[in-house]
Protein backbone atom coordinates (compact mmCIF):
# COMPACT_ATOMS: atom_id res chain seq x y z
CA UNK A 1 0.00 0.00 0.00
CA UNK A 2 1.68 3.01 -1.44
CA UNK A 3 0.40 6.58 -0.20
CA UNK A 4 -1.49 7.26 -3.12
CA UNK A 5 -2.96 3.81 -3.01
CA UNK A 6 -3.92 4.55 0.68
CA UNK A 7 -5.49 8.42 0.14
CA UNK A 8 -7.67 6.83 -2.39
CA UNK A 9 -8.81 3.99 0.04
CA UNK A 10 -9.77 6.51 2.05
CA UNK A 11 -11.46 8.56 -0.33
CA UNK A 12 -13.51 5.54 -1.60
CA UNK A 13 -14.27 4.38 2.11
CA UNK A 14 -16.00 8.02 2.71
CA UNK A 15 -18.17 7.49 0.08
CA UNK A 16 -18.76 4.09 0.84
CA UNK A 17 -19.84 4.71 4.48
CA UNK A 18 -22.26 7.90 2.91
CA UNK A 19 -23.68 5.28 0.25
CA UNK A 20 -24.49 3.11 2.95
CA UNK A 21 -25.77 5.28 5.87
CA UNK A 22 -28.12 7.11 3.13
CA UNK A 23 -29.85 3.28 2.33
CA UNK A 24 -29.80 2.41 5.73
CA UNK A 25 -32.75 5.40 6.28
CA UNK A 26 -33.94 4.70 2.76
CA UNK A 27 -35.03 1.26 2.89
CA UNK A 28 -38.56 0.74 3.88
CA UNK A 29 -41.60 -1.06 3.46
CA UNK A 30 -42.89 -0.64 -0.66
CA UNK A 31 -39.73 0.78 -1.66
CA UNK A 32 -37.70 -1.19 -4.70
CA UNK A 33 -34.72 -2.99 -4.72
CA UNK A 34 -33.26 -1.49 -7.86
CA UNK A 35 -33.91 1.62 -6.98
CA UNK A 36 -31.77 1.49 -3.95
CA UNK A 37 -29.12 -0.26 -5.98
CA UNK A 38 -28.96 2.20 -8.39
CA UNK A 39 -29.17 5.13 -6.32
CA UNK A 40 -26.49 4.01 -4.20
CA UNK A 41 -23.95 3.01 -7.33
CA UNK A 42 -25.34 6.44 -9.40
CA UNK A 43 -24.42 8.62 -5.82
CA UNK A 44 -20.66 6.63 -6.17
CA UNK A 45 -20.08 8.01 -9.87
CA UNK A 46 -21.05 11.06 -9.11
CA UNK A 47 -18.56 11.34 -6.08
CA UNK A 48 -15.93 11.00 -8.57
CA UNK A 49 -15.50 6.79 -7.53
CA UNK A 50 -16.97 3.29 -9.28
CA UNK A 51 -18.34 0.94 -7.84
CA UNK A 52 -16.35 -2.20 -6.97
CA UNK A 53 -19.06 -4.86 -7.36
CA UNK A 54 -22.96 -4.24 -7.92
CA UNK A 55 -24.53 -3.05 -5.04
CA UNK A 56 -26.33 -5.79 -3.33
CA UNK A 57 -29.50 -6.22 -0.85
CA UNK A 58 -30.64 -9.39 0.11
CA UNK A 59 -33.54 -10.10 2.40
CA UNK A 60 -33.82 -12.69 5.18
CA UNK A 61 -33.23 -16.14 4.28
CA UNK A 62 -30.56 -14.69 1.56
CA UNK A 63 -27.55 -13.62 3.07
CA UNK A 64 -25.35 -12.04 0.06
CA UNK A 65 -25.28 -11.83 -4.26
CA UNK A 66 -28.82 -10.65 -4.32
CA UNK A 67 -28.30 -7.85 -7.14
CA UNK A 68 -31.20 -6.88 -9.28
CA UNK A 69 -31.51 -7.49 -12.59
CA UNK A 70 -32.57 -4.23 -14.90
CA UNK A 71 -36.20 -4.88 -14.58
CA UNK A 72 -36.33 -5.95 -11.00
CA UNK A 73 -39.77 -5.07 -9.60
CA UNK A 74 -39.38 -6.53 -6.20
CA UNK A 75 -39.73 -4.24 -3.38
CA UNK A 76 -39.28 -4.51 0.46
CA UNK A 77 -41.64 -6.09 2.64
CA UNK A 78 -42.74 -5.09 6.27
CA UNK A 79 -40.86 -7.67 8.32
CA UNK A 80 -38.28 -7.96 6.29
CA UNK A 81 -34.40 -8.39 7.56
CA UNK A 82 -32.30 -6.48 4.75
CA UNK A 83 -28.82 -6.21 4.15
CA UNK A 84 -27.21 -4.21 1.79
CA UNK A 85 -23.22 -4.44 0.84
CA UNK A 86 -21.26 -2.07 -1.54
CA UNK A 87 -17.78 -1.42 -2.63
CA UNK A 88 -16.49 1.64 -4.05
CA UNK A 89 -13.57 1.77 -5.68
CA UNK A 90 -11.00 4.60 -7.04
CA UNK A 91 -8.76 3.67 -9.50
CA UNK A 92 -8.86 0.17 -7.91
CA UNK A 93 -8.20 0.74 -4.49
CA UNK A 94 -11.26 -0.78 -2.77
CA UNK A 95 -13.37 -0.18 0.54
CA UNK A 96 -16.04 -2.58 0.96
CA UNK A 97 -18.97 -2.03 3.87
CA UNK A 98 -22.02 -3.26 4.84
CA UNK A 99 -25.27 -3.09 7.25
CA UNK A 100 -28.32 -4.95 8.10
CA UNK A 101 -31.85 -2.81 8.10
CA UNK A 102 -35.04 -4.35 10.83
CA UNK A 103 -38.08 -3.56 8.92
CA UNK A 104 -40.05 -5.84 11.38
CA UNK A 105 -39.76 -4.05 14.91
CA UNK A 106 -39.07 -6.94 16.38
CA UNK A 107 -36.40 -7.41 19.54
CA UNK A 108 -35.40 -10.50 18.29
CA UNK A 109 -34.57 -9.38 14.95
CA UNK A 110 -32.99 -6.44 16.03
CA UNK A 111 -30.86 -8.84 18.57
CA UNK A 112 -29.61 -10.68 15.77
CA UNK A 113 -28.56 -7.28 13.89
CA UNK A 114 -26.81 -6.51 17.08
CA UNK A 115 -25.28 -9.57 17.49
CA UNK A 116 -23.45 -9.37 13.97
CA UNK A 117 -22.11 -5.41 14.95
CA UNK A 118 -21.24 -6.64 18.08
CA UNK A 119 -19.06 -9.48 16.60
CA UNK A 120 -17.80 -6.89 13.95
CA UNK A 121 -16.65 -4.70 17.44
CA UNK A 122 -15.00 -7.94 18.70
CA UNK A 123 -13.15 -8.38 15.60
CA UNK A 124 -11.50 -5.35 14.84
CA UNK A 125 -10.75 -5.20 18.81
CA UNK A 126 -8.12 -7.98 17.84
CA UNK A 127 -6.76 -6.57 14.66
CA UNK A 128 -3.38 -6.23 14.91
CA UNK A 129 0.01 -7.08 12.42
CA UNK A 130 0.61 -10.97 13.09
CA UNK A 131 -2.76 -11.67 14.85
CA UNK A 132 -3.55 -15.10 13.28
CA UNK A 133 -6.84 -14.77 11.58
CA UNK A 134 -8.30 -17.93 13.43
CA UNK A 135 -8.04 -16.15 17.14
CA UNK A 136 -10.90 -13.09 14.65
CA UNK A 137 -12.97 -15.66 13.75
CA UNK A 138 -13.32 -17.58 17.28
CA UNK A 139 -14.27 -14.07 18.40
CA UNK A 140 -16.56 -13.94 15.72
CA UNK A 141 -18.27 -16.90 16.83
CA UNK A 142 -18.00 -16.79 20.59
CA UNK A 143 -19.67 -13.04 20.35
CA UNK A 144 -22.57 -14.18 17.87
CA UNK A 145 -22.89 -17.55 19.85
CA UNK A 146 -23.32 -16.27 23.48
CA UNK A 147 -26.46 -14.01 21.72
CA UNK A 148 -27.92 -16.99 20.94
CA UNK A 149 -27.41 -17.04 17.45
CA UNK A 150 -25.11 -18.92 14.67
CA UNK A 151 -22.22 -17.33 12.38
CA UNK A 152 -22.35 -18.05 8.82
CA UNK A 153 -19.54 -20.46 8.46
CA UNK A 154 -19.08 -20.56 4.88
CA UNK A 155 -18.68 -16.84 4.01
CA UNK A 156 -15.86 -15.31 4.90
CA UNK A 157 -14.30 -11.55 5.63
CA UNK A 158 -11.15 -11.10 2.88
CA UNK A 159 -8.09 -9.05 1.94
CA UNK A 160 -8.76 -6.56 -0.65
CA UNK A 161 -6.20 -5.24 -3.14
CA UNK A 162 -5.62 -3.03 -6.27
CA UNK A 163 -8.44 -4.34 -8.70
CA UNK A 164 -9.00 -7.04 -6.60
CA UNK A 165 -11.90 -7.38 -4.02
CA UNK A 166 -11.11 -10.73 -2.49
CA UNK A 167 -7.49 -12.00 -1.92
CA UNK A 168 -5.74 -13.13 0.78
CA UNK A 169 -6.03 -14.00 3.85
CA UNK A 170 -9.75 -14.79 4.16
CA UNK A 171 -11.00 -13.60 7.82
CA UNK A 172 -13.12 -16.80 8.94
CA UNK A 173 -16.69 -16.24 11.24
CA UNK A 174 -15.82 -18.96 13.68
CA UNK A 175 -12.48 -20.20 15.11
CA UNK A 176 -10.98 -22.35 12.68
CA UNK A 177 -7.60 -23.32 12.03
CA UNK A 178 -4.92 -22.17 10.27
CA UNK A 179 -5.10 -19.47 8.21
CA UNK A 180 -2.24 -17.31 8.12
CA UNK A 181 -1.79 -14.14 10.00
CA UNK A 182 -2.65 -10.18 9.39
CA UNK A 183 0.15 -8.29 8.71
CA UNK A 184 1.29 -3.94 8.41
CA UNK A 185 -0.18 -2.82 5.28
CA UNK A 186 -2.80 -4.75 4.50
CA UNK A 187 -6.22 -3.71 3.71
CA UNK A 188 -8.91 -6.12 5.27
CA UNK A 189 -12.92 -6.73 4.99
CA UNK A 190 -14.74 -8.15 8.12
CA UNK A 191 -18.03 -9.50 7.49
CA UNK A 192 -20.35 -11.28 10.47
CA UNK A 193 -22.87 -13.29 9.39
CA UNK A 194 -25.25 -13.86 12.39
CA UNK A 195 -28.18 -16.31 11.28
CA UNK A 196 -30.78 -18.08 13.71
CA UNK A 197 -30.32 -21.39 11.42
CA UNK A 198 -27.64 -23.69 11.42
CA UNK A 199 -25.03 -21.32 9.51
CA UNK A 200 -24.84 -22.64 6.47
CA UNK A 201 -25.16 -21.15 3.20
CA UNK A 202 -26.01 -22.44 -0.66
CA UNK A 203 -26.64 -21.34 -3.72
CA UNK A 204 -29.80 -20.77 -5.15
CA UNK A 205 -31.90 -18.63 -8.10
CA UNK A 206 -30.56 -16.75 -11.01
CA UNK A 207 -26.82 -15.29 -11.10
CA UNK A 208 -27.15 -11.63 -11.72
CA UNK A 209 -23.10 -10.59 -10.85
CA UNK A 210 -20.43 -12.45 -12.89
CA UNK A 211 -16.99 -11.63 -12.66
CA UNK A 212 -14.62 -12.04 -16.18
CA UNK A 213 -11.79 -13.52 -14.90
CA UNK A 214 -9.48 -14.11 -17.87
CA UNK A 215 -9.36 -13.20 -21.56
CA UNK A 216 -11.40 -15.28 -23.86
CA UNK A 217 -10.99 -17.42 -27.09
CA UNK A 218 -12.04 -15.97 -30.09
CA UNK A 219 -15.80 -17.80 -30.97
CA UNK A 220 -18.51 -17.02 -33.04
CA UNK A 221 -21.62 -15.38 -30.63
CA UNK A 222 -19.41 -13.58 -28.37
CA UNK A 223 -20.64 -9.88 -29.15
CA UNK A 224 -17.50 -7.55 -29.31
CA UNK A 225 -19.27 -4.43 -27.62
CA UNK A 226 -20.64 -6.23 -24.72
CA UNK A 227 -16.90 -8.17 -24.12
CA UNK A 228 -15.42 -4.81 -24.64
CA UNK A 229 -17.72 -3.44 -22.23
CA UNK A 230 -16.96 -5.94 -19.64
CA UNK A 231 -13.62 -5.77 -19.95
CA UNK A 232 -13.45 -2.14 -18.91
CA UNK A 233 -14.26 -3.38 -15.64
CA UNK A 234 -10.79 -4.82 -15.72
CA UNK A 235 -11.65 -8.08 -13.74
CA UNK A 236 -14.23 -6.30 -11.10
CA UNK A 237 -17.29 -7.58 -10.39
CA UNK A 238 -20.15 -6.53 -12.51
CA UNK A 239 -24.01 -7.08 -13.03
CA UNK A 240 -26.24 -7.58 -15.72
CA UNK A 241 -28.13 -4.23 -15.47
CA UNK A 242 -24.58 -2.27 -16.38
CA UNK A 243 -25.18 -3.40 -19.79
CA UNK A 244 -28.92 -2.47 -20.47
CA UNK A 245 -27.91 -0.09 -23.09
CA UNK A 246 -26.90 -3.09 -25.22
CA UNK A 247 -28.66 -5.17 -26.66
CA UNK A 248 -30.65 -8.33 -24.54
CA UNK A 249 -29.80 -11.22 -26.76
CA UNK A 250 -26.03 -9.80 -27.16
CA UNK A 251 -25.46 -10.03 -23.34
CA UNK A 252 -27.52 -13.28 -22.95
CA UNK A 253 -25.34 -15.31 -25.69
CA UNK A 254 -21.87 -13.37 -24.21
CA UNK A 255 -22.57 -14.39 -20.88
CA UNK A 256 -23.70 -17.85 -21.96
CA UNK A 257 -20.62 -18.18 -23.96
CA UNK A 258 -18.22 -17.00 -21.75
CA UNK A 259 -19.13 -19.07 -18.81
CA UNK A 260 -18.93 -22.10 -21.43
CA UNK A 261 -15.51 -21.07 -21.63
CA UNK A 262 -14.76 -21.37 -17.77
CA UNK A 263 -13.90 -17.20 -18.29
CA UNK A 264 -16.69 -15.33 -16.84
CA UNK A 265 -18.13 -17.09 -13.36
CA UNK A 266 -21.27 -16.25 -12.46
CA UNK A 267 -22.30 -15.54 -8.57
CA UNK A 268 -25.67 -16.69 -7.68
CA UNK A 269 -27.79 -15.69 -4.69
CA UNK A 270 -26.51 -17.45 -1.39
CA UNK A 271 -29.30 -18.39 1.02
CA UNK A 272 -29.83 -20.47 4.20
CA UNK A 273 -33.05 -22.39 4.82
CA UNK A 274 -36.45 -20.51 4.19
CA UNK A 275 -37.63 -19.53 7.21
CA UNK A 276 -34.19 -18.36 8.69
CA UNK A 277 -33.09 -15.38 8.92
CA UNK A 278 -29.67 -13.97 8.34
CA UNK A 279 -27.86 -9.95 9.64
CA UNK A 280 -24.52 -8.81 7.92
CA UNK A 281 -22.71 -5.92 9.22
CA UNK A 282 -18.80 -5.12 7.37
CA UNK A 283 -16.02 -2.51 7.41
CA UNK A 284 -13.05 -2.30 5.59
CA UNK A 285 -10.01 -1.68 8.16
CA UNK A 286 -6.50 -1.10 7.30
CA UNK A 287 -3.27 -1.93 9.46
CA UNK A 288 -1.21 0.74 9.45
CA UNK A 289 2.21 1.64 11.28
CA UNK A 290 0.70 3.46 13.78
CA UNK A 291 -2.23 1.18 14.81
CA UNK A 292 -5.68 0.06 13.26
CA UNK A 293 -7.91 2.68 10.74
CA UNK A 294 -11.72 1.95 10.18
CA UNK A 295 -11.88 3.16 6.47
CA UNK A 296 -15.48 2.65 6.15
CA UNK A 297 -16.48 4.24 9.49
Amino acid sequence: MNAEGLEKTRRAGKIAAQCREWARGAIKPGVRLRDILETIEDTIRKEGAAPAFPAQTSRNECAAHYCSSPDDETVYQEGDVVKVDMGVHIDGWIADTACTVDLSGKPENQALIQASADALSAAIGLVEPGRPVSEIGAAVERTITKAGFEPVRNLTGHGLDQWKVHCAPQIPNYGERGGGKLAEGMVIAIEPFSCTGRGFIHEAGRAEVFMLVRPPRKAKGIDKDVLRAMQEWRGLPIARRYFSDLPTDAVEDTISKLARQGVLVRYPPLVEKEGVLVAQTEHTLYLGPDGVEIITA
